[in-house]
């Protein structure tokens, strides 16, 4: 075997087929959890090595003025469709929403959603950190997020999906019981992790709003479309996650939230759905393990 190919050992390998069954409440078909990512992103962040925050040199007005659409207005055009059709937000936040906007963090938590942390900024890069950095970030992402809401963070998405190699086990160590950042199942999985016990639920990539319209060039109709059928067909295999990972900026736009809106209708209509948070699906995951 070639040095570099041996595999990491993060979790086991479980084929999919001949697995026991997951039952959902109600005897629900999919579990269905909207992940939306309440963003702080700076103007001028401090340089990384390895990555650029920006794609046009510091202070890049257009790119900061684009994402702060969502913290101004398209938040509560997205957030009015969730609770118009029953889907409570799992918030993956960039805590330091919480010093720069509380009002949307308030307005998050009035509506009954749960926060996980995105880290400080997500103009800020795990990438070459130090122990010590990272476990600031941690610390820091616990105490700002129950100071602001009241919540203990249980779960964990690495800022603008940045990690450095002690991450999963780090995060563990905290008590967090679950991560977002291992898209390779459509069921929750047991991470392996020095102590505690950590969860991976399934996020996603494919069906995330980001790779949609800025990788896959979807249209707002497209998009919409392929929710849908990524639901019909984890409903229809059964014991299975959906989640829907959304950034207010793109998909909370006057000409993108009618077709979602039709979207998260579809799912809440169809009756096979267990419309939940995240911290629900990986506690119900785990009292049948």
């Amino acid at each position: 075997m070639q040095e570099g190919a041996c595999d990491p050992g993060l979790y086991d390998f479980q084929p999919y087929r001949g697995r026991a069954p997951i039952q959902w409440p109600g005897d629900k078909k999919v579990a269905v959890w909207v992940a939306p990512n309440l963003e702080y992103y700076e103007i001028d962040p401090p340089a990384h090595p390895k990555r650029k925050a920006w794609t046009k040199p510091h202070p890049d007005v257009v790119g900061f003025a684009h994402r702060d659409h969502s913290n101004r207005v398209s938040h509560w055009r997205m957030a009015d469709v969730m609770s118009k059709h029953g889907f409570p937000g799992s918030v993956s936040l960039s805590v330091a929403l919480c010093q720069h906007h509380p009002e949307i963090v308030a307005d998050a938590q009035a509506r009954g959603w749960e926060f996980f942390s995105h880290g400080i900024y997500n103009t800020r890069y795990a990438y070459e950190m130090d122990e010590g950095q990272e476990r600031a970030i941690i610390e820091d992402s616990i105490r700002t997020v129950r100071e602001a809401t009241g919540q203990t963070i249980r779960g964990w998405l690495a800022p603008a999906l940045t990690h450095t190699p002690r991450t999963l086990d780090l995060i563990a160590e905290y008590g967090l019981d679950y991560t977002c950042d291992l898209y390779h199942d459509d069921q929750p999985q047991w991470v392996k992790v020095k102590q505690g016990e950590l969860v991976s639920i399934p996020y996603s990539l494919e069906v995330n709003d980001h790779y949609g319209f800025f990788v896959y060039n979807m249209s707002g109709r497209e998009y919409a479309d392929t929710l849908i059928r990524q639901y019909e067909r984890l409903a229809a295999e059964g014991g299975t996650v959906m989640c829907i990972p959304l950034h207010a900026y793109l998909i909370g736009q006057p000409h993108r939230i009618g077709p979602f809106e039709e979207a998260l209708r579809h799912i809440a209509e169809d009756g096979r759905a267990w419309i939940a948070r995240s911290g629900e699906i990986v506690d119900a995951w785990r009292a049948q393990q």
